[in-house]
């Protein structure tokens, strides 16, 4: 079980880390390098496998307090799968150290993610990926706790909003902003979705993209006119000041699925 500091969930579940997209923001890789370790008990304990397309993904069956054992190779921690289990509801972010819906996952590892979310439905699971079109060659299970997410920098890549999965519950994670992403152009594409999270790149990265107060004012405007909840995240302050709009949706207002467990 994990807290966590990204504001719109409760908890992260990483039963699948690492990740191929190679982003050159990316926080999770700047994680897994600076804690990650090859950590090695015993070969029994560990298996390689194939991706879809050949890559190099990893099984583990151990358990280590070590997060990123295998540093930002992919790898499905099994022995991670039933961590939230007999835990009381809560929205949890999926797989915050890896996109899980990523060309190279395996098949059976998205399988045993959806399983072990059957074992334990009290909770909200919210699932994010780049690789928004994944969702519907799987044909993601349409069920009232889950959420599917694309998450999208720039103006280019608004045109994913179409492969969110029809009658799902649907976000956008609009982080981190890179350029101005033009929210009138996409309006139609905006009434399609139930949330909007916005927020800016962290960290001290040479060439940081800091979004302007305008771009993010034309997000909110749309937000609006559409009624669509919006979350700013805290890394917002210094271009938006405070008080940031921090909305959910109903369905994932903290507390809302506190219906048993410890």
């Amino acid at each position: 079980m994990e807290k966590t500091r990204i504001e719109w969930a409760e908890s992260t579940w990483n039963p699948v880390t690492g990740c191929y997209h190679d982003c050159k923001y990316c926080y999770a890789r700047r994680m897994a390098a600076r804690f990650g370790d090859f950590l090695r008990i015993d070969g029994s304990d560990i298996k390689t496998v194939k991706g879809r397309n050949g890559e190099l993904c990893v099984e583990v069956a151990y358990k280590t307090s070590n997060p990123y054992p295998e540093k930002f190779t992919p790898t499905l921690h099994i022995k991670r799968l039933s961590d939230y289990e007999k835990k009381r509801g809560r929205n949890i972010f999926v797989c915050s150290m890896a996109d899980l819906f990523g060309d190279w996952v395996p098949d059976v590892w998205i399988d045993a993610v959806f399983e072990a979310c059957e074992r334990a439905t009290q909770h909200n699971y919210l699932f994010l990926t780049k690789n928004v079109k994944r969702y519907c060659q799987y044909h993601v299970p349409l069920c009232e706790n889950m959420w599917y997410g694309v998450s999208i920098t720039k103006e280019s890549e608004a045109h994913l909003f179409n492969n969110l999965p029809a009658g799902a519950n649907t976000f956008v994670s609009m982080e981190p902003i890179l350029e101005d992403l033009q929210p009138e152009k996409h309006n139609i594409l905006f009434r399609q979705i139930d949330w909007v999270i916005i927020g800016a790149e962290t960290g001290n990265r040479k060439g940081k993209a800091i979004p302007e107060r305008e771009w993010i004012e034309d997000i909110v405007k749309l937000c609006r006119e559409n009624k669509k909840p919006v979350f700013m995240k805290d890394s917002l302050s210094d271009v938006w000041g405070e008080p940031l709009i921090q909305e959910w949706p109903e369905k994932l207002k903290p507390g809302s699925r506190r219906q048993h467990g410890a």
